[in-house]
């Protein structure tokens, strides 16, 4: 009876055993393509992420005002927060690394970082004021360059669904203002709307 036990849980061990590696095999990793059309839900995601970066940088660098502004140099300019006024969690940063990343390429603009006030305010007070720099070759306070401009905006959404059907409506509002003035230099918007519909078999 005992080797009759034996020889089952042996038989059982070598089953678990190859189906764990057989599962093991079964994941398969690969890359795709990043700029690909990306339609798994109806959230946010990678494609409309580039889509509303690619309209806005686009937008901007054609506009003719600005276009005159640019002409002759690179006004300098900073990045405000996104405002995510959607029901989803999405990184508003990425769309502004995205969209600052576009423009400073396109050589029309600078930028200025002001996630990284603290840091730099941090370090500069190290130069000055720790005693630990050569005074010749510390950073000077005050000589830093203001931004001209500021390019902020809002995402927000409208969801309606049945039992059969969820759709879901973006817009993407972006505006450029002169610091100084106050005044509106800029703005459009992007829209885009996705639509998902259950299959017959409720999938």
């Amino acid at each position: 009876m005992n080797d009759v036990i034996k020889t089952m849980s042996s038989a059982v061990a070598v089953g678990v055993l190859s189906v764990s590696l057989v599962g093991c095999a079964g994941n398969k990793v690969s890359y795709g393509d990043a700029g690909a059309v990306e339609t798994t839900t109806t959230d946010f995601g990678s494609t409309d992420l580039q889509k509303m970066a690619e309209k806005m940088v686009d937008s901007i660098l054609v506009f003719p005002p600005i276009v005159d502004v640019t002409k002759k140099r690179r006004p300098v300019m900073f990045v405000d927060t996104i405002k995510n006024k959607t029901s989803e969690h999405i990184d508003t940063e990425s769309i502004t690394d995205t969209i600052s990343s576009r423009l400073l390429r396109s050589g029309k603009f600078r930028f200025v970082d002001m996630t990284k006030v603290a840091s730099v305010r941090k370090q500069m007070a190290f130069q000055n004021d720790s005693g630990m720099v050569k005074e010749s070759a510390s950073v000077k306070m005050g000589q830093q360059i203001g931004a001209e401009y500021m390019l902020y905006g809002n995402l927000s959404s409208i969801v309606k669904r049945n039992s059969n059907t969820k759709d879901v409506y973006y817009k993407f509002t972006m505006k450029l203002m002169h610091i100084e003035t106050g005044i509106l230099e800029w703005s459009d918007e992007k829209e885009i709307r996705k639509t998902k519909k259950k299959s017959m078999f409720g999938l």
